[in-house]
């Protein structure tokens, strides 16, 4: 049976929804369909394509390999179909255009608020998020899935067109009570009996916190890998361990004196936040306006709310 002849882009929509969410409930809210039509339809896709196109390991929905492979064309499909309607919508003008941008986690502490300016200023932009780590966000571009990538790291995998944004310092960060917590500029080695608490690898705060640990020649005693920024927070909180993370994920709990940052000579380490397309990428006029308004206000932002939380000093 041929595909071309037999799926729909309808079935390839849901598909790469309930992938993205690896969730049938979570696709049908985004699609605003109901749980038992989302069902119906990838049971339909899957008859077509001849193979299941999801498994449940451990209550967790996820995808075979074949539905790993096919998620990849469809994401480009749904891509340059979305290509050609940007297209067609610029000829009407920006405010009714739409945007598609991945995020890595760490910026959505700060990101929807400057979302939320540019949206006011153009209340007819459609826009939809995608969250994940630095790996899955180079999918994503690679597959057309997205116009515009937010990330730490410019990408060297991809031939794509990455600008700098702003500053993105990374942190140390202890418990309240840890015996460190008052000390001034002390050597990394200092913590080389602690368990340090590291995000996955893919992400851009684990690669941030593994290139220290090369410049400094230093090798922790024990890594706890976790799954978010929030976990980190928490454990680092609870006293499990000490944490590296974005300044930018800190706001709350530096402020209300949760976490402390240690001292540590080195810190912060100096990066910078990126906003990323492919070269190949034709940008509509309200994706070309957003990176704009990105470039131009997003420095200033988070200048005027993370700055104050840094104490001052002089170069180590």
């Amino acid at each position: 049976m041929s595909l071309l002849r037999s799926l729909t882009l309808r079935q390839l929509q849901i598909f790469v929804a309930a992938a993205r969410h690896a969730s049938f409930v979570r696709a049908a809210e985004e699609l605003h369909l109901s749980q038992p039509g989302v069902s119906m339809q990838l049971k339909q896709l899957e008859s077509i394509v001849g193979f299941p196109l999801f498994e449940r390991i451990n209550r967790q929905l996820t995808l075979t390999e074949v539905g790993d492979r096919l998620l990849h064309h469809a994401s480009r499909i749904l891509g340059e179909i979305k290509d050609a309607e940007d297209g067609l919508q610029a000829l009407k003008g920006l405010d009714l255009g739409s945007i598609s941008i991945g995020i890595i986690s760490t910026s959505k502490y700060f990101l929807p608020k400057l979302l939320a300016q540019f949206v006011k200023q153009h209340p007819g932009v459609d826009v939809r998020i995608s969250e994940g780590n630095r790996e899955t966000l180079l999918g994503l571009l690679r597959d057309n899935a997205i116009d515009l990538a937010l990330m730490g790291q410019a990408p060297r995998e991809l031939d794509a067109i990455s600008e700098p944004l702003a500053p993105h310092p990374y942190v140390i960060v202890a418990s309240t009570g840890h015996p460190l917590r008052n000390e001034k500029r002390f050597d990394l080695q200092e913590l080389r009996h602690e368990t340090f608490l590291l995000r996955e690898p893919g992400s851009g705060t684990r690669a941030v916190a593994e290139r220290m640990f090369r410049d400094h020649l230093f090798t922790p005693a024990k890594v706890t890998t976790l799954g978010s920024n929030e976990t980190i927070k928490q454990a680092a909180m609870a006293g499990m361990g000490i944490g590296v993370l974005s300044l930018h994920t800190l706001s709350l709990e530096l402020r209300s004196r949760e976490i402390v940052l240690l001292d540590v000579l080195g810190t912060p380490i100096d990066r910078a936040w990126h906003i990323v397309h492919m070269t190949s990428k034709w940008l509509s006029p309200a994706s070309q306006a957003y990176r704009t308004f990105l470039l131009e206000n997003t420095s200033t932002y988070l200048e005027r709310e993370y700055s104050e939380l840094l104490p001052v000093r002089g170069r180590d």
